[in-house]
């Protein structure tokens, strides 16, 4: 598992050597660090080795069915995965999500569904971990577990949307995240408004306040917002 201030490694298992690769372009474009395999055998070879931070999985391996890649790899790990398959039966996506699977994306996708599903799986895993589910900077503290924010000890509330972009800026603590990550992740797609993010980071920014003199929610003009890496309180 990387530091959330390192790109999410993405185990990419897919035998298409096309969309293997097309896969890996896109991913490394968006800020990943894809790990491509296109076996089975592969696949958990890589896995063991790299421990990625979330998978992206197809059914249809040439030496082995993708549900038994599932089974194996939830046997040793709560790793995130998406499973990516032309099959379309119910019953097939109801095994996988049932053996563990954490979201299921139909070929052919749209790129900017798939992005988002990924950051989505990111963000919960993230929230699961009960080791590390608190981000401090400043008099700020994100319990990603709870969900509960504090600003020099006291509750912050915060709205859905204002709590998904604080969460996914926390990920990335101190490290820029673009328009197009931050649309994706909390609306689910790069086309959205970009005004809709205006707005709410203007909001959250009146909500966050600064600390020693300096914003805790920073503007990179024409590129996206960070949250300041400062010292705890």
């Amino acid at each position: 598992m990387t530091d959330a201030a390192d790109p999410a490694t993405v185990l990419v298992v897919e035998d298409d050597a096309s969309l293997n690769a097309a896969l890996a372009t896109t991913l490394k474009a968006a800020g990943f660090r894809p790990v491509t395999a296109r076996t089975a055998a592969e696949g958990l070879r890589w896995f063991a080795h790299y421990a990625p931070d979330i998978v992206l999985l197809d059914l249809g391996l040439p030496d082995r069915d993708g549900l038994g890649v599932i089974a194996e790899i939830r046997g040793r790990s709560q790793t995130p995965i998406v499973v990516l398959s032309a099959r379309d039966a119910e019953a097939m996506k109801v095994e996988a999500l049932d053996l563990g699977a954490d979201d299921y994306v139909q070929k052919p996708f749209g790129v900017e569904e798939l992005l988002a599903r990924l950051r989505a799986g990111l963000r919960h895993a993230v929230q699961a971990r009960g080791s590390t589910p608190l981000v401090r900077t400043g008099d700020l503290e994100i319990d990603l577990g709870l969900r509960l924010i504090t600003k020099a000890r006291e509750p912050l509330k915060l709205s859905p949307k204002e709590y998904d972009l604080l969460a996914e800026l926390a990920v990335n603590l101190g490290h820029t995240v673009s328009h197009k990550d931050l649309l994706r992740a909390v609306w689910g797609s790069e086309r959205a408004d970009i005004q809709y993010l205006r707005v709410y980071v203007g909001q959250l920014r009146q909500k966050l306040g600064g600390f020693d003199g300096a914003p805790l929610l920073v503007s990179d003009p024409g590129v996206g917002y960070r949250l300041a890496q400062t010292a705890p309180a």
